[in-house]
Protein backbone atom coordinates (compact mmCIF):
# COMPACT_ATOMS: atom_id res chain seq x y z
CA UNK A 1 0.00 0.00 0.00
CA UNK A 2 1.85 2.61 -0.93
CA UNK A 3 1.30 6.43 0.22
CA UNK A 4 2.76 9.61 -0.44
CA UNK A 5 2.66 12.84 2.01
CA UNK A 6 4.27 16.37 1.30
CA UNK A 7 4.26 18.79 3.98
CA UNK A 8 4.41 22.45 3.11
CA UNK A 9 6.58 24.48 5.57
CA UNK A 10 4.18 27.77 4.81
CA UNK A 11 6.67 29.95 2.95
CA UNK A 12 10.02 28.37 4.53
CA UNK A 13 12.02 29.68 1.71
CA UNK A 14 15.76 28.93 1.48
CA UNK A 15 17.67 31.95 -0.47
CA UNK A 16 16.34 34.53 -3.21
CA UNK A 17 15.52 32.96 -6.41
CA UNK A 18 17.69 34.49 -9.43
CA UNK A 19 15.00 36.61 -10.50
CA UNK A 20 14.39 38.04 -7.10
CA UNK A 21 15.51 41.54 -8.29
CA UNK A 22 12.50 41.47 -10.50
CA UNK A 23 10.02 41.34 -6.88
CA UNK A 24 12.06 43.20 -5.25
CA UNK A 25 13.50 40.44 -3.25
CA UNK A 26 17.37 40.75 -2.85
CA UNK A 27 18.77 39.14 -0.54
CA UNK A 28 16.01 37.77 0.69
CA UNK A 29 16.78 34.11 2.64
CA UNK A 30 13.79 33.19 5.17
CA UNK A 31 15.79 29.88 6.64
CA UNK A 32 19.16 32.03 7.92
CA UNK A 33 17.18 34.57 9.19
CA UNK A 34 15.76 32.43 11.58
CA UNK A 35 18.36 30.55 11.91
CA UNK A 36 20.39 33.33 13.59
CA UNK A 37 17.63 33.31 16.41
CA UNK A 38 18.20 31.61 19.54
CA UNK A 39 14.80 30.09 19.22
CA UNK A 40 15.84 27.86 16.19
CA UNK A 41 16.99 24.87 16.20
CA UNK A 42 16.37 22.08 13.42
CA UNK A 43 18.36 18.87 14.19
CA UNK A 44 15.48 16.44 13.10
CA UNK A 45 15.49 18.35 9.61
CA UNK A 46 19.54 18.62 9.22
CA UNK A 47 19.44 15.00 9.82
CA UNK A 48 17.26 14.33 6.53
CA UNK A 49 19.77 16.58 4.72
CA UNK A 50 18.39 20.41 5.10
CA UNK A 51 22.25 21.41 6.02
CA UNK A 52 23.41 19.56 2.35
CA UNK A 53 21.01 21.29 0.17
CA UNK A 54 22.85 23.99 -1.92
CA UNK A 55 23.45 27.44 -0.36
CA UNK A 56 22.75 26.20 3.28
CA UNK A 57 26.66 26.88 4.60
CA UNK A 58 25.17 28.18 8.05
CA UNK A 59 23.45 25.10 9.09
CA UNK A 60 25.20 22.23 10.91
CA UNK A 61 26.30 19.59 8.76
CA UNK A 62 25.55 15.66 9.88
CA UNK A 63 27.73 13.25 8.58
CA UNK A 64 25.24 11.30 6.87
CA UNK A 65 22.07 12.70 6.02
CA UNK A 66 19.17 9.96 5.87
CA UNK A 67 17.28 11.71 3.05
CA UNK A 68 17.50 12.89 -0.60
CA UNK A 69 17.54 16.65 -0.85
CA UNK A 70 17.35 19.60 -3.76
CA UNK A 71 16.93 22.98 -4.33
CA UNK A 72 13.54 23.89 -5.80
CA UNK A 73 13.59 26.78 -8.36
CA UNK A 74 10.06 28.57 -8.86
CA UNK A 75 8.80 28.88 -12.82
CA UNK A 76 5.59 30.17 -12.44
CA UNK A 77 4.96 34.32 -12.61
CA UNK A 78 4.64 34.68 -9.03
CA UNK A 79 5.30 33.83 -5.27
CA UNK A 80 1.92 33.72 -4.38
CA UNK A 81 0.42 30.87 -1.94
CA UNK A 82 -1.44 29.42 -4.58
CA UNK A 83 0.67 28.82 -7.53
CA UNK A 84 3.62 27.63 -5.20
CA UNK A 85 1.12 24.77 -4.18
CA UNK A 86 -0.02 24.48 -8.06
CA UNK A 87 3.43 24.38 -8.99
CA UNK A 88 4.34 21.32 -6.38
CA UNK A 89 1.22 19.83 -7.59
CA UNK A 90 2.72 20.33 -12.02
CA UNK A 91 1.03 23.46 -12.84
CA UNK A 92 2.74 26.24 -14.06
CA UNK A 93 0.92 29.46 -14.26
CA UNK A 94 2.82 31.15 -16.95
CA UNK A 95 1.06 34.52 -16.21
CA UNK A 96 1.00 36.37 -13.12
CA UNK A 97 -2.23 36.55 -11.18
CA UNK A 98 -3.95 40.46 -10.96
CA UNK A 99 -2.85 42.62 -8.20
CA UNK A 100 -3.99 45.95 -6.81
CA UNK A 101 -1.43 47.73 -5.62
CA UNK A 102 -3.93 50.73 -5.58
CA UNK A 103 -6.91 49.01 -4.40
CA UNK A 104 -9.87 47.18 -6.51
CA UNK A 105 -11.95 48.86 -9.29
CA UNK A 106 -15.00 50.25 -8.91
CA UNK A 107 -16.80 47.76 -11.04
CA UNK A 108 -15.48 45.01 -8.51
CA UNK A 109 -16.82 47.24 -5.23
CA UNK A 110 -20.33 47.83 -6.44
CA UNK A 111 -21.11 44.67 -7.75
CA UNK A 112 -19.42 42.93 -4.32
CA UNK A 113 -21.94 45.63 -2.20
CA UNK A 114 -24.62 44.51 -4.43
CA UNK A 115 -24.30 40.99 -3.64
CA UNK A 116 -23.69 41.82 0.44
CA UNK A 117 -26.03 44.37 0.65
CA UNK A 118 -22.79 46.29 2.76
CA UNK A 119 -20.56 49.01 2.08
CA UNK A 120 -16.83 48.13 1.74
CA UNK A 121 -14.10 50.08 4.39
CA UNK A 122 -10.29 50.76 3.44
CA UNK A 123 -9.91 49.20 -0.31
CA UNK A 124 -6.15 49.41 -0.67
CA UNK A 125 -2.57 47.04 0.62
CA UNK A 126 -3.03 47.34 4.28
CA UNK A 127 -1.13 44.90 7.02
CA UNK A 128 -3.65 42.17 8.26
CA UNK A 129 -3.36 43.55 11.65
CA UNK A 130 -3.42 47.32 11.26
CA UNK A 131 -6.31 47.37 9.36
CA UNK A 132 -8.45 46.08 11.80
CA UNK A 133 -6.87 48.76 13.80
CA UNK A 134 -7.58 51.36 12.25
CA UNK A 135 -10.72 50.37 10.48
CA UNK A 136 -13.05 48.15 13.57
CA UNK A 137 -14.66 50.59 15.19
CA UNK A 138 -16.09 52.17 12.16
CA UNK A 139 -16.66 48.41 10.60
CA UNK A 140 -19.09 47.86 13.94
CA UNK A 141 -20.49 51.18 13.61
CA UNK A 142 -21.49 51.16 10.10
CA UNK A 143 -21.70 47.27 9.43
CA UNK A 144 -19.63 48.07 6.00
CA UNK A 145 -17.10 45.00 5.43
CA UNK A 146 -13.31 45.92 5.34
CA UNK A 147 -11.80 44.96 2.28
CA UNK A 148 -8.31 45.47 1.51
CA UNK A 149 -5.31 43.58 -0.58
CA UNK A 150 -1.19 43.51 -0.37
CA UNK A 151 1.42 42.59 -3.03
CA UNK A 152 -0.39 39.29 -3.46
CA UNK A 153 -3.09 37.85 -5.51
CA UNK A 154 -5.60 38.78 -2.83
CA UNK A 155 -8.92 39.92 -1.65
CA UNK A 156 -9.48 39.99 1.71
CA UNK A 157 -12.47 40.72 3.55
CA UNK A 158 -12.02 41.06 7.53
CA UNK A 159 -15.55 41.31 9.30
CA UNK A 160 -15.95 41.05 13.56
CA UNK A 161 -17.33 37.72 14.35
CA UNK A 162 -20.28 38.87 16.66
CA UNK A 163 -21.34 41.46 13.84
CA UNK A 164 -21.12 38.65 10.96
CA UNK A 165 -20.80 35.70 12.15
CA UNK A 166 -18.01 33.59 10.40
CA UNK A 167 -20.58 31.37 8.13
CA UNK A 168 -21.80 34.20 6.91
CA UNK A 169 -18.27 35.92 6.01
CA UNK A 170 -17.56 32.80 4.08
CA UNK A 171 -20.56 33.48 2.35
CA UNK A 172 -19.68 36.52 1.14
CA UNK A 173 -16.13 35.36 0.11
CA UNK A 174 -18.32 32.68 -1.92
CA UNK A 175 -19.83 36.02 -3.68
CA UNK A 176 -16.38 37.97 -4.24
CA UNK A 177 -14.90 34.28 -5.62
CA UNK A 178 -17.56 34.63 -8.38
CA UNK A 179 -17.32 38.15 -9.36
CA UNK A 180 -13.43 38.08 -9.30
CA UNK A 181 -12.94 35.98 -12.27
CA UNK A 182 -11.65 36.78 -15.89
CA UNK A 183 -8.97 39.69 -15.86
CA UNK A 184 -9.71 39.87 -12.00
CA UNK A 185 -9.64 36.80 -10.94
CA UNK A 186 -7.49 37.21 -8.10
CA UNK A 187 -5.17 34.39 -6.71
CA UNK A 188 -7.60 33.71 -3.03
CA UNK A 189 -10.46 35.39 -1.58
CA UNK A 190 -9.63 35.30 1.91
CA UNK A 191 -11.84 35.29 4.76
CA UNK A 192 -10.47 37.32 7.84
CA UNK A 193 -12.85 37.19 10.59
CA UNK A 194 -11.56 39.19 14.21
CA UNK A 195 -13.23 39.42 17.51
CA UNK A 196 -12.55 41.73 20.79
CA UNK A 197 -13.31 45.42 21.53
CA UNK A 198 -10.61 48.63 20.32
CA UNK A 199 -7.99 49.18 20.79
CA UNK A 200 -7.65 45.27 21.08
CA UNK A 201 -8.75 43.85 18.20
CA UNK A 202 -7.59 39.93 17.33
CA UNK A 203 -7.63 37.55 14.56
CA UNK A 204 -9.37 34.59 15.14
CA UNK A 205 -8.13 31.08 13.70
CA UNK A 206 -11.44 30.80 11.40
CA UNK A 207 -9.88 32.01 8.33
CA UNK A 208 -10.67 30.72 5.13
CA UNK A 209 -9.34 31.00 1.53
CA UNK A 210 -10.85 30.70 -1.34
CA UNK A 211 -9.00 30.07 -4.47
CA UNK A 212 -9.39 30.61 -7.66
CA UNK A 213 -9.94 27.12 -9.37
CA UNK A 214 -6.76 25.35 -11.25
CA UNK A 215 -7.05 25.78 -14.91
CA UNK A 216 -6.02 22.81 -15.75
CA UNK A 217 -5.46 19.17 -14.09
CA UNK A 218 -3.00 18.93 -10.98
CA UNK A 219 -1.40 16.18 -9.32
CA UNK A 220 -4.33 15.94 -7.12
CA UNK A 221 -7.14 15.44 -10.05
CA UNK A 222 -4.54 12.56 -11.25
CA UNK A 223 -4.14 10.58 -8.17
CA UNK A 224 -8.25 11.01 -7.63
CA UNK A 225 -8.66 10.04 -11.19
CA UNK A 226 -6.59 7.02 -10.54
CA UNK A 227 -9.10 5.89 -7.36
CA UNK A 228 -6.28 6.29 -4.86
CA UNK A 229 -7.18 8.89 -1.99
CA UNK A 230 -6.30 12.63 -1.81
CA UNK A 231 -6.20 13.55 1.97
CA UNK A 232 -6.08 17.77 1.71
CA UNK A 233 -5.17 18.81 5.49
CA UNK A 234 -4.84 22.48 6.88
CA UNK A 235 -5.82 25.22 3.81
CA UNK A 236 -5.39 22.26 0.96
CA UNK A 237 -8.91 21.81 -0.46
CA UNK A 238 -9.18 26.06 -0.37
CA UNK A 239 -5.90 25.93 -2.46
CA UNK A 240 -7.14 23.96 -4.97
CA UNK A 241 -11.13 24.57 -4.90
CA UNK A 242 -11.35 21.20 -3.61
CA UNK A 243 -10.89 19.64 -7.35
CA UNK A 244 -9.50 15.93 -7.30
CA UNK A 245 -9.91 16.21 -3.13
CA UNK A 246 -11.17 13.05 -1.50
CA UNK A 247 -10.66 13.86 1.83
CA UNK A 248 -10.24 17.12 3.95
CA UNK A 249 -9.22 18.07 7.18
CA UNK A 250 -9.51 22.17 7.84
CA UNK A 251 -7.42 23.19 10.60
CA UNK A 252 -6.31 26.76 12.60
CA UNK A 253 -2.94 25.82 13.23
CA UNK A 254 0.07 24.10 13.00
CA UNK A 255 -0.26 22.46 16.20
CA UNK A 256 -3.89 21.27 14.92
CA UNK A 257 -2.01 20.34 11.53
CA UNK A 258 0.09 18.12 12.68
CA UNK A 259 -2.00 16.70 15.09
CA UNK A 260 -4.15 15.82 12.11
CA UNK A 261 -1.04 14.50 10.14
CA UNK A 262 -0.45 11.89 12.42
CA UNK A 263 -3.74 10.46 12.37
CA UNK A 264 -3.15 10.41 8.64
CA UNK A 265 -0.21 8.67 9.13
CA UNK A 266 -1.91 6.11 11.20
CA UNK A 267 -4.83 5.46 9.52
CA UNK A 268 -4.62 2.86 6.35
CA UNK A 269 -5.07 4.58 2.43
CA UNK A 270 -3.74 4.14 -0.72
CA UNK A 271 -2.82 7.54 -2.42
CA UNK A 272 -1.43 11.16 -1.30
CA UNK A 273 -1.72 13.13 1.83
CA UNK A 274 -0.84 16.73 1.33
CA UNK A 275 -0.31 19.12 4.14
CA UNK A 276 0.20 22.85 4.80
CA UNK A 277 1.20 24.56 8.14
CA UNK A 278 0.12 27.83 7.68
CA UNK A 279 1.14 29.75 10.75
CA UNK A 280 5.08 30.08 9.54
CA UNK A 281 3.73 32.89 6.88
CA UNK A 282 0.72 33.79 8.07
CA UNK A 283 1.77 34.15 11.96
CA UNK A 284 5.46 35.17 11.59
CA UNK A 285 6.59 35.81 7.80
CA UNK A 286 3.90 38.35 7.73
CA UNK A 287 4.28 39.99 10.94
CA UNK A 288 8.04 40.54 10.90
CA UNK A 289 8.77 38.22 13.94
CA UNK A 290 12.04 35.98 13.35
CA UNK A 291 12.08 34.66 16.99
CA UNK A 292 8.53 33.55 16.20
CA UNK A 293 9.13 32.12 13.20
CA UNK A 294 12.41 30.43 14.46
CA UNK A 295 10.37 28.66 17.38
CA UNK A 296 7.57 27.35 15.25
CA UNK A 297 10.21 25.85 12.87
CA UNK A 298 11.83 24.04 16.13
CA UNK A 299 8.30 23.11 17.20
CA UNK A 300 8.09 21.07 14.20
CA UNK A 301 11.57 19.82 14.22
CA UNK A 302 10.67 18.68 17.45
CA UNK A 303 7.23 16.71 16.29
CA UNK A 304 8.60 15.72 13.00
CA UNK A 305 10.39 12.09 14.51
CA UNK A 306 6.84 11.18 15.89
CA UNK A 307 5.94 10.97 12.43
CA UNK A 308 9.08 9.53 10.81
CA UNK A 309 8.08 6.68 13.18
CA UNK A 310 5.05 5.84 12.31
CA UNK A 311 5.97 5.47 8.90
CA UNK A 312 5.25 2.63 7.11
CA UNK A 313 7.57 0.95 4.65
CA UNK A 314 6.57 2.01 1.79
CA UNK A 315 5.48 5.73 2.44
CA UNK A 316 7.41 8.61 1.31
CA UNK A 317 7.37 12.06 2.70
CA UNK A 318 8.39 15.00 0.77
CA UNK A 319 9.14 18.45 2.56
CA UNK A 320 9.23 21.37 1.23
CA UNK A 321 7.66 25.13 0.81
CA UNK A 322 5.52 27.04 -1.28
CA UNK A 323 7.50 30.78 -1.45
CA UNK A 324 9.51 32.67 0.96
CA UNK A 325 8.42 35.24 3.41
CA UNK A 326 11.65 36.19 4.79
CA UNK A 327 10.72 38.02 8.60
CA UNK A 328 13.55 40.52 8.50
CA UNK A 329 13.51 42.60 4.95
CA UNK A 330 11.95 45.83 4.74
CA UNK A 331 8.25 45.15 3.81
CA UNK A 332 5.94 42.45 5.04
CA UNK A 333 5.04 40.45 2.26
CA UNK A 334 6.14 36.88 0.49
CA UNK A 335 9.74 36.92 -0.82
CA UNK A 336 11.15 35.27 -4.52
CA UNK A 337 13.34 32.23 -2.83
CA UNK A 338 14.18 28.88 -3.55
CA UNK A 339 12.35 26.43 -1.57
CA UNK A 340 13.66 23.47 0.26
CA UNK A 341 12.95 19.20 -0.83
CA UNK A 342 14.02 16.57 1.80
CA UNK A 343 12.62 13.02 0.53
CA UNK A 344 12.93 10.15 3.38
CA UNK A 345 11.37 6.27 3.16
CA UNK A 346 9.51 4.55 0.09
CA UNK A 347 13.26 2.76 -0.58
CA UNK A 348 15.05 6.52 -1.02
CA UNK A 349 18.69 6.73 -0.98
CA UNK A 350 20.46 9.90 0.74
CA UNK A 351 21.95 11.75 -2.14
CA UNK A 352 21.93 15.63 -2.87
CA UNK A 353 19.89 16.10 -6.56
CA UNK A 354 21.43 19.36 -6.38
CA UNK A 355 18.74 22.54 -7.72
CA UNK A 356 16.29 21.85 -9.90
CA UNK A 357 13.96 24.09 -12.40
CA UNK A 358 10.54 23.81 -10.89
CA UNK A 359 8.41 23.24 -8.30
CA UNK A 360 7.05 19.98 -10.38
CA UNK A 361 9.52 17.36 -9.23
CA UNK A 362 7.46 17.20 -6.09
CA UNK A 363 4.20 16.15 -8.54
CA UNK A 364 5.68 14.00 -11.25
CA UNK A 365 7.80 11.67 -8.20
CA UNK A 366 4.40 11.64 -6.19
CA UNK A 367 2.61 10.23 -9.65
CA UNK A 368 5.52 8.18 -10.23
CA UNK A 369 5.45 6.41 -6.98
CA UNK A 370 2.06 5.84 -6.51
CA UNK A 371 1.83 4.63 -10.49
CA UNK A 372 -0.28 7.37 -11.10
CA UNK A 373 -0.41 8.45 -15.06
CA UNK A 374 1.08 12.25 -14.77
CA UNK A 375 0.58 15.31 -17.67
CA UNK A 376 2.07 18.10 -15.15
CA UNK A 377 5.25 19.62 -15.12
CA UNK A 378 8.72 18.43 -14.12
CA UNK A 379 10.18 14.55 -14.19
CA UNK A 380 10.34 12.16 -11.53
CA UNK A 381 13.30 12.25 -9.19
CA UNK A 382 12.97 8.35 -8.38
CA UNK A 383 15.29 8.14 -11.28
CA UNK A 384 17.87 10.63 -10.09
CA UNK A 385 18.18 9.29 -6.31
Amino acid sequence: MKRAFIIVLDSCGIGAAPDAAAFGDVGSHTLRRIAASPRFCADTLCRLGLAHIDGQDYLPRTTSPIGAYARLTERSAGKDTTVGHWELAGLISDTPLPTYPDGFPDEVLTAFSAATGRGVLCNRPYSGTQVIADYGEQHLATGDLIVYTSADSVFQIAAHEELVPPEQLYEYCRMARKILQGKHGVGRVIARPFVGTAPHFTRTGNRRDFSLEPPSATLLDMVSTAGQAVWAIGKITDIFAGRGVTRSTLTHSNDEGMSAALEAVETPFEGLCFINLVDFDSQYGHRQDVDGYAAALAAFDRWLPSFLEKMQAEDLLFITADHGCDPGDNHTDHTREYVPLLMVGGGVRPVNLGTLSTFGVVGATVADYLDVPYTGVGESLLRKE
